[in-house]
């Protein structure tokens, strides 16, 4: 169940970042993470701590719970 949590959360952090037109490079530097957290997080492999997923969806100009749908 976790894992497919992690899935879905990151596929949904890809859906905004395509829709803000941002590579995972530019999100990473805008985050101060590297290019390979993102890609993690991204492919459900890794979990963001919370302030990294709040700062997140300020980027992206989402809501934290569109993350989590």
């Amino acid at each position: 169940m976790y894992e497919q949590e992690l899935k879905r959360f990151g596929k949904n952090v890809k859906i905004e970042r395509i829709r803000c037109d941002y590579s995972q490079e530019q999100l990473a530097e805008q985050l101060g993470v590297s290019t390979r957290t993102i890609s993690l997080i991204e492919n459900g492999l890794q979990h963001p701590k919370l302030f990294l997923a709040v700062k997140m969806a300020k980027v992206l100009n989402t809501d934290i719970q569109t993350f989590l749908q």
